[in-house]
Formats: C-alpha cells, structure tokens, sequence
C-alpha cells in the first residue's frame, strides 16, 4: 500500500507566529502547532481573544470519534496526535467515544447512508476503541514524554450515550434544538451536497449536527471545554456546536482542524475508501502498520515526520539531511516507522515488527522460528491457514494435500520433485518425506509452506488432547 500526502497548500497563517519568540513564554500555545502545519483551520476564525486564553491558561481539549467500527485508523491518528500535542502543553484531554451518535450516522464525507449499527456492536467497538486509546497514551507518557519535572494532565474518555441515555426525545426537543437554526444546518457543504444526490439525506443524518453540537455543549457545561479537535470534513459540524454554545450561553468556543491524509490516489485513507490502515493490531498488525510506514516515498517523509512524531522540527531537518545524502539507507522512513509503531503499540508491538521485518528479509528458518502463528500470519496477510493435527508418519505429500496447496497429488508430486516446495524456507524435494516436530513445526505449533515464490499457505498444529 503506498500513499502520498496531499494537503492543501493554503495553511493556517497566524499571524504572531512571526513575532519574536519572546512572545511565547508559555508552551501553552498550541497554535505554534501550526509551524508543524498539523492545524489547519480555526473554527470560526482566529480571535485575539482566543490567543490570549491559549497563552494565559489551560483550557480543556476535545476531539470525537463515532464508534462504527472496532478500531481507528491511520487518519484518526493525527487527530489524536494533535491532541497529545495539546496535553504536552498542559492542557486537559478529552476523548468523546461516540456511543449513541454512531447509531444516528454522521453524513460528512459520505455518499451513501451508513449502515445501521446495533447496540451490541456499538457497545463492543466503544470497548475496543477506548482500550486502544488508553494504550497509545500511555505509550506516549511511557516512552516519548521526558519532561520528568511536569506531569501530564490526566486523559478523559467519556461516552456520549451516557447522557443520552437519560434523556426524552420530547424534552430533548424542546429544549435543545431551539439553539440550532435551520438556515445554519441547511447551508452546510455536506448536507447541501447529499440533498441534492440521488440517494438523498435522512432526518436521523441531517440531525446529527444537532447531537454533535450538544455534545460539546455538554462537555463545555461540564468541564469547561472551549476547543475542539477534528478533520477538516467536521468543519460543518464544528460550526454547528459554536453557534449552538453561543446561543445557549453566550460564550464563544473555537474548533481547530487538522489535514486530512490521503492516499496517491487522493483518496482519504479512512476506513470507508477500503485501504484503511487500522491501528488495532487485530487489523493491521505492527509488522504491517511498519512496513506501510516504511514505504513512504521521499517526497512525503519529512511532512510524515513533522506530522505523526514528536521530534523537534530541527532534528526532523538534520535527519532528513543524512537521508537525502544517502537515501538508499532509508534512514527517515525507518525512523517514522519506529516512532509511529512504537506509540500505537508500544515496545511489544515495535520488537514484533523487528523480528517480522528480519524473518520477511532472511527467508530463514531460525528467524522463522522467533515469530508466533500470528505473527507468521501478518507476515503473508491472507494467505490460506488450516489446522492439523500432526499425525506420526505424515508425509510431505500428506501434508500439501491436506493443506489444499494443489488439487491433484500427481501436480503435488511433480511440483515436490521440481524443487517448488519449501518447509519453513527450507526446500524439501522427496514427496514421501516424513515430517517431525522438532524439525518443521516452529515453535509457535506452526508450518510456513511455500509453493513457487509467491504462494504461501499456513498450518497451525492441533494438540493431542486424547
């Protein structure tokens, strides 16, 4: 899977950003952000007023995620990036996991409607989707925070369906949607859009920009938060919730926007374009979240690094220096794969890598032997498992059959005898071969077999429990 990063060349110009760095004694300037060119834009436009309360004290912080799937993805990670960028400077997280707007459907970006969801699955994505929150976290705090002297505000993650749960549709009516205005929520780009389709908006999709808004009012009312973190396809949405918290209270509250990261093909790498790289492991293992990484073309590396690690922007310069003067090393691609894989999934998950990435590039039997079956899976990602059990006197022949590797034992046999079969790498050419444990099971209770160059086929070994 390869990629480039296309965003927009009209960045967010702060304007005090070019004064003398006197001016920013407190690192609770997020908006220095922008020499990362991480923000965007600033919902709904960029205050003296706002500047002053990043400058004087520390706010609270929110970015959203609808749980409509079981995992994030790449694209989400930015969004949380920032919003870790936001916490280093010393202002408080917050994470909204979207338990009851994933089941309204949020038509941003959408062609079609979305499929509908039910609670059972909402509820087990929301579980999943927060544990791998906790996670990136606290690999953060673990491994890339070194600020020993300060300790980091504490991360919130809440729920919206906590306080829907409580409300009345009728009372929610009455006296909510009186601060949203019809004419605001109808000239919004992706509602005009999708009601001028063919497939049209639904009353639930149109009036999630009403639930969206009261979340943040919620927060706001609840813990004071007054910024908002989000993809610039929330832009909408986020003007929604402003103009919902000014009405209701009479307060202004601001959304930063980040970039969105596409694919070479300009297609968001999300996971409703069918590329999603994922950041469970279930989905995208680290091995293949590394190697994503690791092929990032020249000319979008150093905008990958400024974007998703925490590297000073003259280190990034440095590193990219050595990896311009000797590019074939690819030094800069494999130091962002290090530092991406390393905050998703921590120390585990970056040696996993390691190991898969050496065993992928030796073809070797010993290096086979230091990987899990899962990790031999994510090596040759859909290449066909079968579970055996390992029977005294199974032949190779056996073996290829009963793994489906060919349709006939007269193919089987020839392709054996040709040398177009391998065991763990190493190439075995009598059909009536024996297979013992010690020599071709790995020591995770598996069997990489190799027909050709490119077939692989996987067998992961039963116990004998009888």
């Amino acid at each position: 899977m390869t990629f480039s990063l296309r965003i927009p060349t009209t960045y967010l110009i702060i304007r005090h950003l070019t004064l003398t760095p006197r001016r920013f004694f407190a690192n609770r300037n997020i908006l220095k952000l922008n020499e990362r060119k991480i923000l965007q834009n600033v919902i709904p436009r960029l205050t003296p007023d706002f500047e002053k309360q990043l400058i004087g004290e520390a706010q609270t912080i929110y970015c959203g995620f609808d749980p409509t799937a079981e995992s994030l993805h790449i694209g989400n990670l930015l969004v949380l990036i920032c919003l870790l960028h936001c916490q280093r400077a010393g202002h408080s997280p917050i994470v909204l996991i979207g338990g009851a707007t994933a089941r309204i459907g949020d038509p941003s970006g959408k062609n079609v409607e979305r499929p509908f969801l039910s609670d059972a699955l909402v509820e087990t994505n929301v579980t999943k989707i927060k544990e791998k929150i906790d996670e990136i976290f606290a690999n953060h705090e673990w491994h890339f925070w070194k600020n020993e002297k300060h300790k980091l505000p504490a991360l919130r993650i809440v729920n919206n369906a906590d306080w829907y749960q409580k409300r009345n549709v009728i009372d929610f009516m009455a006296k909510e949607a009186r601060h949203d205005r019809m004419g605001d929520l109808l000239s919004r780009t992706n509602v005009k859009s999708r009601i001028e389709s063919p497939e049209g908006l639904s009353l639930n999709e149109f009036s999630y920009q009403l639930f969206q808004a009261y979340d943040w009012y919620h927060l706001f009312q609840t813990y004071g938060c007054a910024v908002q973190l989000g993809g610039n396809d929330q832009t909408g949405n986020m003007q929604s919730g402003h103009d919902f918290i000014k009405r209701a209270t009479g307060k202004s509250v601001f959304g930063l926007t980040v970039p969105l990261v596409k694919s070479s093909t300009g297609d968001k790498l999300g996971k409703s374009a069918g590329n999603a790289v994922w950041l469970s492991a279930a989905k995208t293992s680290p091995f293949e979240l590394f190697q994503f990484l690791r092929n990032t073309p020249d000319a979008d590396v150093e905008q990958m690094l400024t974007l998703f690690t925490f590297d000073p922007m003259k280190e990034i310069a440095d590193l990219m220096k050595r990896h311009k003067a000797q590019p074939e090393l690819y030094q800069a691609q494999m130091h962002l794969a290090q530092q991406v894989v390393l905050l998703i999934h921590g120390e585990a998950g970056l040696e996993s890598a390691r190991r898969c990435t050496a065993a992928l590039f030796q073809s070797s039997a010993e290096a086979l032997a230091g990987l899990s079956a899962d990790e031999l899976q994510s090596l040759y990602r859909g290449m066909p498992t079968t579970e055996l059990l390992l029977e005294p006197g199974l032949t190779l022949l056996d073996l290829v059959m009963k793994a489906k590797c060919f349709p006939r034992r007269e193919d089987a046999e020839r392709v054996i005898q040709q040398g177009g079969v391998s065991i763990n790498h190493r190439r075995i050419q009598q059909a009536n071969y024996v297979l013992v444990y010690g020599e071709h099971v790995l020591p995770s209770d598996a069997t990489l077999i190799r027909v050709g160059k490119k077939n692989f086929y996987l067998v992961r070994w039963k116990k004998d429990i009888s």
